[in-house]
């Protein structure tokens, strides 16, 4: 199994809802190409197949064409194996064998791919291409009003973009627990991200739930198991990472967000002590709000004293 792009420094104690944004390094990627056996294209097809509407939103009157071009560009220049953008603005997904141009699907890949892409309304083909090209979901951030007009997010972490989708960066994170940091520094955020730099940063959780999408309508939250002792739960746990990256847009104040999902087993994400001591640490030092938030209130102490035993 490949390794996550997902650092482990930022497991970290105490454990704080904020920020945590650090410059990208320079030549460093920030798509992941799909390829037909990926999970992340198997989840992305399904959702963009049966539940599109869940995943494609814009706000009205804006136009995403500008963002479109500037992502598709920015994909054809640092993952050529996986799209190529020609000057007529068409789309082609080599690993994946489909194209769209001008609204119209052409190729000879996987009949699934093919299939979802023609039955998306025309304007959202390009996008859903880009969708299943990478692994990564995507959103526009807006620098001048802080707000997120569009969205592109099949594998959603327990939220629902429709809920997102053309408010104020604030409003996005006003369900977080701890979230006064978050709130505090949004409008700055949405101008830092928006500017001349690329920035990432890295999310995580344990959960047991282990598929990539995660939108409460479709996958309800339920409770951990109680019936487990220490060593039943973890064999059940998943620890899930996102790592988040910004593709500046400066000239026109925005950026595009991309969001990359794994989850894996937890015995297999946790590989060393050190590790294993880290993420103890962090929930140990997690809020009563925070393990709230995140369903880990009544699992917390049995995946402490799991933790304690690989330490």
């Amino acid at each position: 199994m490949p390794a996550m792009p997902f650092d482990f420094a930022a497991v970290a104690a105490p454990f704080r809802m904020q920020p945590g944004l650090r410059r990208l390094a320079p030549g460093a990627t920030q798509l992941t190409p799909n390829r037909p056996s990926d999970a992340a294209l198997t989840a992305k097809l399904e959702v963009l197949s049966a539940h599109a509407s869940q995943a494609l939103l814009c706000s009205d009157g804006f136009d995403p064409g500008p963002m479109l071009d500037a992502l598709a560009r920015h994909a054809g220049r640092e993952q050529p194996q996986a799209l190529k953008h020609d000057a007529g603005g068409g789309l082609h997904a080599p690993l994946l064998g489909w194209s769209v141009h001008a609204g119209q699907v052409s190729g000879d890949g996987p009949e699934a791919i093919g299939r979802c892409l023609k039955a998306l309304p025309a304007d959202w083909r390009a996008t859903g291409l880009l969708c299943l090209a990478f692994a990564e979901d995507f959103a526009i951030i807006d620098g001048t009003s802080a707000h997120i007009p569009w969205l592109a997010v099949c594998l959603p972490s327990h939220w629902s973009p429709q809920d997102k989708v053309g408010r104020h960066f604030a409003e996005v994170h006003a369900p977080v627990a701890d979230n006064q940091l978050l709130l505090a520094a949004s409008d700055h955020l949405a101008r830092l991200v928006t500017g001349e730099e690329a920035w990432e940063r890295f999310v995580w959780t344990v959960t047991h739930a282990s598929g990539l999408d995660q939108h409460p309508q479709r996958h309800p939250p339920v409770p951990w198991p109680a019936d487990l002792d220490a060593g039943g739960l973890a064999d059940c746990a998943w620890f899930r990472t996102e790592r988040q990256t910004f593709i500046p847009l400066a000239r026109q104040h925005q950026a595009i967000f991309t969001i990359h999902v794994e989850c894996r087993p937890l015995a297999a994400a946790i590989r060393t002590p050190a590790q294993a001591a880290q993420l103890h640490d962090a929930l140990a030092s997690m809020s009563p709000a925070v393990l709230a938030y995140r369903g880990l209130s009544d699992a917390r102490e049995r995946l402490l004293a799991w933790l304690a035993t690989h330490r």
